[in-house]
């Protein structure tokens, strides 16, 4: 029997302790934020993509083991958990692709970030980034499990030890509760599951009061100690006094499952237009006259050429700007004139190819029609031939019937002959006979 280890993948507090994160300068606090904060990734994903609460334990457990051997400051939280949702899927017998899955985290991350839903396109650069990502970071999982993914879950134990004893049926529900809610912390690494059903068995009937025996102790019967129930009964009171978890960017790598904004800002900036220095503006007659010096009689010589310039390069404009008018002008109008002419050359090569269609079908008509008058033709030899085939056998026919009756009548004849001469020749002898009695 070959032994792999399925069930021992089991941590101390001391390993918690010194995590890789922990090395990496990331705090307990930040480190069981992100814990949760993943775990409740990979529960709302399975969620909306229809998955049954196995496949999201599974996820979990495999979340909660990966970060046990690698860093939060080296794998991004929601990459990992998109990945161990994905794994977990395809562990439980229920596949999903990975569009679906990567186009649900998309969605989940704009939500919780406020971010305006915009459309995945599955043809997009960004859209092949993240599924090679996916497929890489399965790949990391299944290599720091050593593609041992076995998971026990305590859910398979809570319906048997609650039969066992005999409590009411509502404590069920909340025992299955509770165990849903454990996987967020690190109870799936540190206890197995049977001592991890016990503790929420024993946290849902102090919830509802309801007695359990103590005398013998129940929990010995299933293989679990009172302190290992107890330590499940804390951690879950912790849980359950932290607030919502928030992501918490504390990876190196800072890629997400949302569009980077900044190219499209970049974009959607509108281009200045250049304007060419030598022409000057509309509004530039105050800035010349300003800047003119102001000496005397040449003074005013100097504002007059300037305004003698102005007036020619605005003149010079409107020439310019009713040749640019006229140009299009003229432009349009070839360009209509072209339209027309191609529309009409288009209009005749219609026309001329539905004439040749016409005549194609009228030669195509005259062909059949001969084609019917040589069949006809040939019909009417083919039966003429038939008629005259069915004289001549009928002339053979007659011929040997005749012949046929000769031959009888003949034979008839020789036979009539050969009875005469019988009868003859016996009735010569009854004559000697009866002579013959009569001397005697």
């Amino acid at each position: 029997m070959i032994y792999t280890a399925i069930d021992t993948f089991y941590l101390s507090d001391e390993q918690l302790q010194n995590s890789p994160s922990r090395k990496d300068g990331i705090d307990e606090a930040t480190e069981i934020t992100l814990r949760i904060y993943g775990c409740d990734l990979v529960q709302e994903s399975g969620i909306l993509l229809k998955l049954p609460q196995a496949v999201m334990a599974t996820g979990q457990v495999l979340f909660h083991r990966f970060y046990c051997k690698k860093s939060f400051a080296r794998f991004n939280v929601k990459k990992v958990a998109a990945s161990c949702a994905w794994l977990a899927s395809k562990l439980e017998e229920c596949p999903r692709k990975a569009r679906q899955v990567i186009i649900v985290f998309h969605r989940m991350e704009c939500r919780r970030e406020n971010l305006p839903i915009e459309y995945l396109d599955p043809y997009s650069k960004k859209y092949s980034e993240l599924k090679m990502e996916l497929s890489r970071t399965e790949r990391h999982i299944l290599k720091e499990m050593g593609f041992i993914c076995h998971v026990e879950h305590p859910h398979k134990f809570i319906s048997s030890y609650l039969a066992t004893l005999e409590t009411p049926p509502e404590l069920r529900q909340e025992a299955w509760n509770l165990a849903n809610d454990s996987l967020r912390s690190t109870l799936c690494v540190r206890f197995k599951s049977e001592v991890v059903a016990c503790g929420v068995v024993y946290a849902a009937a102090r919830r509802f009061q309801v007695p359990l025996p103590e005398s013998p102790p129940w929990w010995k019967a299933f293989d679990a100690d009172k302190s290992g129930i107890d330590e499940v009964c804390r951690v879950l009171a912790h849980l359950y006094s932290l607030p919502k978890a928030q992501y918490i960017p504390v990876c190196k790598d800072g890629d997400s499952f949302t569009f980077s904004n900044q190219s499209w800002d970049s974009m959607s900036k509108p281009v200045p237009k250049e304007v060419p220095k030598g022409s000057p503006s509309v509004g530039d007659d105050a800035s010349l006259s300003k800047a003119l010096p102001e000496s005397g009689g040449s003074k005013d010589a100097t504002i007059k050429v300037s305004v003698d310039k102005l007036k020619g390069s605005k003149k010079s404009d409107g020439e310019s700007k009713d040749v640019a008018v006229e140009g299009e002008a003229k432009e349009l109008l070839t360009q209509k004139s072209k339209s027309e002419r191609r529309t009409e050359v288009s209009g005749d090569r219609s026309r001329d190819r539905e004439r040749e269609r016409d005549r194609e079908r009228d030669r195509v008509k005259s062909r059949d029609r001969d084609r019917g008058r040589d069949s006809d033709r040939e019909r009417e030899r083919e039966e003429v031939e038939r008629d005259r085939d069915r004289a001549r056998d009928r002339g053979h026919r007659s011929k040997d019937r005749a012949k046929d009756s000769g031959g009888h009548s003949e034979k008839s004849r020789h036979h009539s002959s050969r009875d005469r001469d019988y009868h003859g020749y016996s009735s010569s002898r009854e004559k000697d006979r009866h002579r013959h009695h009569s001397y005697a």
